[in-house]
């Protein structure tokens, strides 16, 4: 199964890697071809169209020169112009008759031959210099001829015609070419080669934080990635380095939760069950036993209805279903209630709480009641459990700007200053061995967040721990 997993990932990379070469290499290609395209254009209308115009230019001002002969005059001129002609061996001269036929050449091979070639039919229609390129009937050689008709009182008395070989012309042009292509073909292999070794350099090091994903998923949490790149290849292996800690986190937490939580439940089960049995069995040898029994059985019940009652409650916040009931109130009222609750249970447990009140008569909020005598009962019940070796607990309530800061103090031991930002993590007890969920600071800052207010914990000043929130005050 690891294996064919492993070579459908491979498959999706090779498909990437398809996919980024076809995209990119494709534009490079199209491109080329249209510049090699665009510059066999230029070759072909620098060599070809360029020499036709010339010897148009070359045929029209010789057709020009002879306006003023007659029929047989042309021919005498046209006689001694050929015997005169000097430049034969690059480019042949030939003077035509009215029908087409050769009279004269400049090197004699073609005279009393008819050329037949397209442009001297056109030049005589159409009584203009005309050319044309393509392959001599004759001797099968790619030629380029330009003819202008010789005109002499509104008629044609002969025709002008120069002839060139293309052979070199054409080996110009596809050595030009040639060259050309083997450039188009170099930067395409450039940009080819450079995209292969880019997408490589993507593909290679996705496929490896694949496979580590893949074994992260497996259950190998904690499992780290190399970084190998500071790019956003590197940016998405720190976050999967930072996932795969956060869940191996989360899974040490809900392990050390699931232990914590049954370890709760188990102890007062355990003296529930011991005493009730002890009841039932008549053990019990005086009503002061059996009222002590009892007095255990309710008190544990309690505390197993509360530590209930708190996982219901964290339960309710993670699947969306807390809600609050908003109405304006009194927070100094609600905080001082709270605290004349906890003060007898307090002193009975060798615990002096101090109250410090606030000059203001009232501080007006909008908040759930409810859920605010939740925050602060959990908070004195949290102050108690872990910093009760300090038998003093101190809550302050003050009204400060536009916010109420109430403080909730211990004189116990503190937090270990590393464990602070962990606190308020749902499931976290860090080192306190105090009896506990580890999630009544979670569902206190849920319930203050909602308040649209803040929870800080830290320790005190001289000693203990503190928690400090502050709520938005109405004006």
């Amino acid at each position: 199964m690891a294996k064919t997993t492993k070579v459908q990932d491979q498959v999706k990379i090779r498909g990437i890697r398809r996919r980024w070469l076809l995209n990119s290499v494709a534009i490079v290609l199209l491109i080329l071809t249209l510049a090699v395209g665009a510059f066999a254009a230029m070759l072909w209308s620098y060599y070809y169209t360029g020499t036709a115009d010339d010897l148009m230019r070359k045929a029209t001002s010789s057709a020009n020169g002879f306006r003023m002969y007659t029929r047989s005059d042309y021919r005498a001129a046209a006689q001694q112009t050929v015997s005169s002609y000097e430049d034969k061996s690059s480019l042949e001269l030939q003077f035509l008759d009215s029908t087409g036929a050769v009279i004269f050449s400049g090197n004699d091979l073609t005279a009393g031959s008819t050329p037949g070639t397209p442009e001297i039919q056109q030049a005589l229609s159409e009584l203009t210099a005309r050319s044309w390129n393509g392959r001599d009937p004759a001797t099968g050689e790619r030629i380029l001829a330009a003819s202008c008709p010789v005109i002499y009182q509104g008629e044609v008395v002969g025709m002008i015609r120069y002839v060139t070989s293309l052979s070199d012309i054409d080996r110009q042009f596809v050595f030009a070419m040639a060259v050309i292509a083997v450039i188009a073909l170099g930067i395409f292999a450039m940009v080819y080669f450079s995209n292969l070794y880019f997408v490589r350099s993507i593909v290679e090091p996705l496929a490896g934080i694949t496979e580590i994903a893949r074994v992260i998923a497996d259950g190998s949490y904690g499992v780290q990635i190399e970084k190998k790149y500071d790019d956003e290849i590197g940016e998405l292996t720190d976050a999967i380095n930072d996932m795969s800690r956060k869940i191996r986190q989360a899974e040490k937490t809900q392990s050390e939760f699931i232990s914590s939580v049954s370890h709760e439940l188990r102890t007062p089960l355990t003296a529930i069950t011991g005493w009730a049995e002890t009841i039932q069995n008549g053990e019990a040898r005086s009503a002061d036993d059996i009222r002590k029994g009892m007095s255990i059985i309710v008190s544990e019940a309690k505390r197993l209805s509360n530590m209930v009652e708190e996982l219901l409650e964290f339960s309710r916040m993670e699947d969306g279903r807390f809600t609050l009931s908003v109405e304006p109130l009194d927070l100094k009222a609600e905080l001082e209630d709270a605290v004349y609750t906890y003060t007898e249970f307090f002193r009975k447990e060798g615990i002096t709480l101090e109250y410090f009140d606030c000059p203001e008569e009232m501080v007006p909020i909008s908040g759930d009641p409810e859920r605010l005598r939740q925050v602060f009962c959990n908070l004195l019940d949290n102050a108690a459990k872990h910093g009760g070796a300090g038998r003093r607990i101190d809550v302050s309530i003050r009204q400060e700007g536009e916010t109420a800061a109430i403080r909730i103090r211990d004189y116990g031991p503190g937090a270990p200053e590393e464990e602070l930002p962990f606190l308020k993590n749902k499931f976290y007890k860090g080192s306190s061995k105090a009896r506990g969920s580890g999630i009544g600071l979670a569902v206190c800052e849920e319930i203050v967040v909602r308040h649209e207010g803040r929870m800080d914990v830290s320790n005190a000043e001289g000693g203990g721990f503190q928690v400090t929130i502050r709520l938005p005050v109405e004006n």
